[in-house]
């Protein structure tokens, strides 16, 4: 039986899940947080996609990312991201096999409130999970970039927070 077509409507920001196989444990080290992020700045960029919101837990992602007017960006995107960690973790820990759960789940976000909603989903998962008391206490989310805590060059501002500030 054939799989089911992604949704992807080109132009919305996207919120994709991504969870390591069996649920197990996908970041362990710094080092592998770093590499997934070096890689998502690289591939975003290549593949002229926005990323408005991440976030990075021991055994999943969660992004936020803007589609662009070729829908299949943004499969080369995760399929680039899933295919260098697994390398990159499997080397690094004398390993064989999958590292991620079968494919990506992905959902368009049609309105900007819903993108909001979004964003705080992502950025407080952390917090939901216990892992940490503050959003701020986390280095592995957008959040710290959002609120100016720490640089994040390539993360795009949300556009509802343009919109919101020119409404006078």
């Amino acid at each position: 039986m054939p799989r089911r077509a992604r949704v992807i409507v080109p132009g919305l920001p996207h919120h994709i899940v991504q969870r390591g196989h069996n649920r197990q444990v996908v970041f362990v080290e710094d080092r592998d947080y770093e590499y997934y992020l070096e890689n998502l700045a690289e591939w975003k960029t290549y593949f002229g996609l926005q990323v408005y919101s991440y976030c990075l837990m021991t055994n999943h992602v969660h992004l936020i990312v803007g589609a662009n007017d070729r829908p299949g960006d943004i499969g080369g995107l995760m399929n680039r991201l899933a295919g260098r960690q697994t390398r990159f973790v499997n080397k690094m820990e004398g390993r064989t096999g999958s590292l991620w759960e079968s494919r990506y789940k992905i959902s368009p976000i049609e309105t900007d409130s819903y993108l909001l909603q979004c964003c705080r989903y992502v950025e407080l998962n952390p917090v939901k999970a216990e892992m940490v008391e503050s959003a701020r206490d986390y280095i592995w989310s957008s959040y710290r970039a959002r609120v100016e805590l720490t640089p994040c060059p390539w993360l795009d501002p949300l556009p509802v927070m343009h919109a919101l500030g020119n409404s006078g």
